[in-house]
């Protein structure tokens, strides 16, 4: 598929649905796993919203061919043909912007965010992150987590604020570390998690019970914990069918 299949520009003009749909747009930079979770969801009315838009600054990305065959529009905007982090996030923006978000989900985005782009959707910008934050915040988490030979890893679902894997975080799924895992087995475990509690804290904001302030996340007016609620082990495990 190429390029040409996609939207590549910033001056496409996108009309709004009905204001009664809560609106999502995605980034992603690679295959879209999670962004195959949420459609996935939305097409089991499990999402509570719509995805309007999946935007990748890598045109290569699969989640681009994902969006396609969901029928949802697939934007490219490559940052290698911009200056600066700045000049890219302001078209960034610009396109985010013309599809009227309700929420934004970063899904396997691989950019730092400058502080413009996230001041302007904050609270209203999801992340996922793979490990129980606040732990191993940055890259190569699983590899880390099995050197420091932790019994516990796992992945976060948080809002995104100018620190980096920093913001409020909503929802953790745990996994055990036994001897035989590996970084790929592991990566595998935490990924089949991140598809498990995506959709569910996309599905609490869309409805209206999620929300932010800077002391910490709200789910039903409730404030909660410094690391959101948690899904054990063996929570997790019982609903993926896991032996």
């Amino acid at each position: 598929m190429s390029d040409s299949d996609y939207q590549s520009d910033t001056l496409n003009d996108v009309i709004p649905e009905s204001a009664d749909v809560r609106r999502v747009v995605v980034l992603i930079s690679g295959s879209g796993s999670n962004l195959q979770a949420l459609i996935d969801a939305q097409a089991h009315d499990e999402l509570g919203g719509e995805i309007v838009a999946v935007i990748s600054n890598e045109p290569a990305a699969h989640g681009l061919i994902r969006a396609k065959e969901a029928g949802i529009d697939a934007v490219v905007l490559p940052h290698r043909e911009y200056d600066s982090r700045e000049a890219y996030d302001g078209a960034l923006i610009k396109v985010i912007d013309r599809h009227a978000p309700d929420l934004i989900v970063l899904a396997g985005f691989m950019r730092i965010l400058t502080p413009r782009l996230v001041q302007r959707y904050l609270g209203r910008m999801l992340n996922i992150h793979p490990s129980l934050l606040p732990d191993y915040q940055g890259l190569h988490t699983h590899a880390r987590a099995l050197a420091d030979g932790v019994m516990e890893h796992g992945c976060s679902v948080h809002f995104v604020t100018e620190k980096l894997d920093d913001g409020p975080v909503v929802l953790q799924a745990a996994v055990s570390i036994t001897q035989d895992d590996t970084e790929e087995r592991l990566k595998d475990k935490i990924q089949a998690r991140e598809h498990l509690i995506y959709p569910i804290a996309v599905k609490w904001f869309l409805a209206g019970r999620l929300h932010f302030s800077p002391d910490g996340a709200t789910l039903d007016g409730t404030r909660l914990p410094a690391r959101g609620l948690r899904l054990s082990h063996a929570d997790a495990a019982e609903e993926l069918d896991e032996e």
